[in-house]
């Protein structure tokens, strides 16, 4: 099943075509930018790929610890940073949390969607107006842009639609 990276996918799906995807897109970027995709890196990206919720760093840990890695969190850090600075995963600040990237192959402002019910989360496609007016309001501050994440929370379409239900039984 192919997913549509502008949607929010549906709760049940296979996440198995998601981790296929983003291992294969690792790979070929690490290869084309002279980076080495370790066993352990590897790891890591497919722990964060289980599902489309953000996980936290020492969830990822516990989970290392529980298949048997030696694990520490700096090399859990680490691994994290390195999938980060290649573009393969977005921390997310207010969760303190990590997700992959559906877009791994192209530079682009880091726009997310959380769903404050079920966790999921979805990331954007640029939006060039966005981007414009937040670069023209640090421009008017004289204020230089090194990164730009946006985090925006609310209900999933799945989510809203339980709730609505729920209100209009109740």
């Amino acid at each position: 099943m192919k997913l549509d990276l502008d949607q929010f996918p549906p709760p049940a799906h296979d996440h198995g075509d998601c981790i296929r995807s983003a291992l294969d897109a690792a790979q070929l970027r690490c290869e084309r930018h002279g980076a080495r995709l370790t066993d352990l890196r590897r790891r890591v990206l497919e722990l964060v790929w289980t599902s489309h919720e953000p996980v936290g760093a020492y969830a990822l840990l516990d989970t290392l610890k529980s298949e048997g890695h030696a694990a520490a969190p700096p090399t859990v850090y680490r691994a994290l940073d390195f999938l980060i600075d290649q573009g393969l995963v977005h921390r997310l600040e207010r969760l303190n949390a990590f997700v992959g990237c559906p877009r791994p192959e192209s530079s682009h402002s880091a726009h997310f969607l959380i769903c404050t019910d079920c966790g999921r989360a979805l990331e954007m496609l640029d939006n060039p107006a966005l981007d414009a007016a937040l670069q023209n309001a640090a421009d008017a501050s004289g204020f230089t842009v090194s990164r730009r994440t946006i985090e925006v929370e609310g209900l999933c379409p799945d989510c809203r639609r339980k709730n609505e239900e729920t209100s209009a039984a109740g």
